[in-house]
């Protein structure tokens, strides 16, 4: 076989042809295609490496707060228990006030009831002190006593004060016409009365009229009425006056 050299020479042309068509048209293209996809491709990694980064930062900033977050719920539990514990003693020691004060009051009352129930026994005493006063003196009752409790008013009646006998005469609108009533258990004598007439003429030094009469319920003594001014020295009176002390403890 005869190697055509027209032929092989063209066949180069052809293939230098066809090199330079693929390269100008072809390899060209397919190269600026590839640099772009590469360039994409570098772009797209580095986004990627920077959202990796930015996950990594946003990772860590999560966990830094979870560990915040955890610190301020141990935090806040501890104030929390802390404001509960307060409380508690507060209420504690308001309840601890409100029975120290229920208390007292109760003390108080117990006393105040004490108090009262030994002031009615007194008083009670009293009364039976009074009525057995009264039945005993009933019983011993007499003329005899009756001056001697005349005697003793009479020794009274001549150390009153000077003072008080210049009331006495104030009192009674300077003297006129004063009426002088003398009642008594007993009947007086007339010594007695005599006695009752010079004494109140010498002090009061003004005219006087004088009423007797007997009232039995005086037990023994007298009662004598110079306008305002009234002597009880009877026995009646006075266990009256002993038991309206007995009433007002």
């Amino acid at each position: 076989m005869e190697l055509n050299w027209t032929t092989f020479i063209l066949e180069i042309l052809n293939f230098l042809v066809l090199v330079w068509l693929l390269k100008r048209f072809f390899y060209k293209p397919v190269q600026d295609v590839i640099a772009r996809r590469k360039q994409e491709i570098t772009a797209q990694l580095d986004q990627a490496s920077g959202m990796q980064q930015e996950a990594q930062v946003l990772r860590k900033q999560y966990e830094n707060r979870l560990v915040d977050w955890e610190d301020e719920r141990r935090s806040a539990r501890k104030q929390l228990e802390h404001e509960i514990d307060q409380q508690r003693l507060q209420m504690i020691a308001e309840l601890q006030q409100e029975l120290d004060a229920e208390r007292k009051k109760n003390d108080v009352l117990a006393a105040r009831k004490a108090k009262e129930q030994l002031q009615l026994a007194e008083v009670r005493a009293m009364e039976l002190g009074a009525r057995f006063s009264a039945k005993l003196l009933c019983s011993v009752a007499s003329a005899e006593l009756q001056s001697k409790l005349i005697e003793l008013l009479m020794a009274e009646l001549e150390n009153l004060p000077t003072a008080r006998k210049d009331t006495l005469l104030t009192m009674l609108e300077n003297g006129k016409d004063v009426q002088v009533q003398i009642v008594s258990a007993y009947s007086l004598d007339d010594t007695q009365r005599q006695s009752f007439q010079n004494y109140f003429d010498s002090v009061l030094a003004h005219q006087l009229r004088y009423h007797y009469s007997c009232e039995i319920k005086l037990i023994a003594g007298v009662r004598i009425t110079i306008g305002p001014w009234v002597i009880h020295a009877n026995l009646y009176d006075e266990l009256g006056t002993f038991a309206s002390i007995a009433h007002e403890k």
